[in-house]
């Protein structure tokens, strides 16, 4: 078996096992862990970007589908009683790949719509007998508590890309994919489709938002009703890294504004992203 070949397990257990021979004392939790990792990047043992992603799968086994799920409201989803001729337009200006398929009464996802088995119908021709349920994959159920590398594994041995999240009632929550997982290890996983800097928010449920750092302070004030004020500083970001008292590093969490900021991701000169909740909220109490 070759170095590409062996699984993610294997080769993290050589990677630490190799880094840790260059100091006396093995970790004794995931923070001291963090830590060897951080002084390693110091000692050019390894790259800024390799220590993002190490962090990255350190974290990822600590976050939870609810994270980082797109909530049902943002879904792009279709219908099962749709005409062919219907389905086109939503895929091409959605520019997705898949889709969930929810009954008539827009409350059960019934299976995923990929629009590649569209295509074939196209190319063989066979759209006047058209039944999407010819074509439909059966979909997979998440529960919002599954941790995400449970949820990676899962992706993994089941070769599925898509998965609908239920709440605890068994209602449709919102989906995850697993381009959703791998950029919590190795960062935004931009394509055409992708808005740009003018999308400084991603609301994943009531209470959860992913917000980049460059946010100018005025327009966080607006979407999260607050009243910030800074003279200093004309982002979010600027006014958090004040608030720390230092340049956080990823996975650190403060209170400020009646919200808690998790800094989700950070490079050695500002932070990126902030994972926002509001204090008082269920989840916020769970985090502490």
């Amino acid at each position: 078996m070759n170095a590409q070949s062996k699984p993610p397990s294997i080769w993290w257990k050589q990677l630490c096992k190799k880094l840790l021979s260059r100091f006396q004392k093995d970790p004794d939790d995931k923070q001291e862990l963090t830590e060897i990792l951080r002084d390693a990047e110091k000692r050019n043992l390894i790259k800024p970007d390799t220590l993002a992603m190490l962090e990255g799968v350190l974290l990822v086994s600590e976050m939870r589908v609810r994270d980082i799920m797109v909530p049902r409201s943002q879904m792009v989803v279709v219908l099962e009683n749709m005409k062919f001729e219907e389905y086109l337009p939503v895929i091409v200006e959605s520019g997705h790949s898949r889709f969930p398929m929810m009954d008539d009464k827009h409350e059960h996802v019934v299976g995923i719509l990929l629009a590649k088995d569209m295509l074939a119908c196209i190319a063989d021709g066979g759209t006047e007998n058209f039944n999407v349920r010819d074509i439909v994959r059966p979909p997979i159920f998440v529960p919002e508590s599954k941790r995400l590398n449970a949820l990676l594994d899962e992706f993994r041995r089941s070769r599925n890309h898509m998965a609908i999240v239920i709440d605890e009632y068994g209602g449709v929550a919102g989906l995850v994919t697993i381009e959703d997982v791998l950029e919590q290890i190795v960062g935004e996983i931009g394509d055409e489709h992708d808005l740009e800097d003018e999308e400084f928010v991603r609301k994943h449920r009531k209470d959860r938002f992913t917000v980049k750092a460059q946010m100018p302070l005025d327009e966080f004030n607006e979407y999260f009703n607050t009243s910030i004020t800074d003279e200093e500083n004309e982002t979010i970001g600027g006014v958090i890294v004040d608030a720390f008292g230092h340049l956080p590093k990823r996975g650190e969490k403060i209170e400020y504004a009646d919200l808690e900021f998790e800094v989700m991701r950070a490079d050695r000169r500002r932070i990126l992203t902030l994972l926002i909740r509001p204090l008082g909220t269920e989840e916020a109490l769970e985090s502490e």
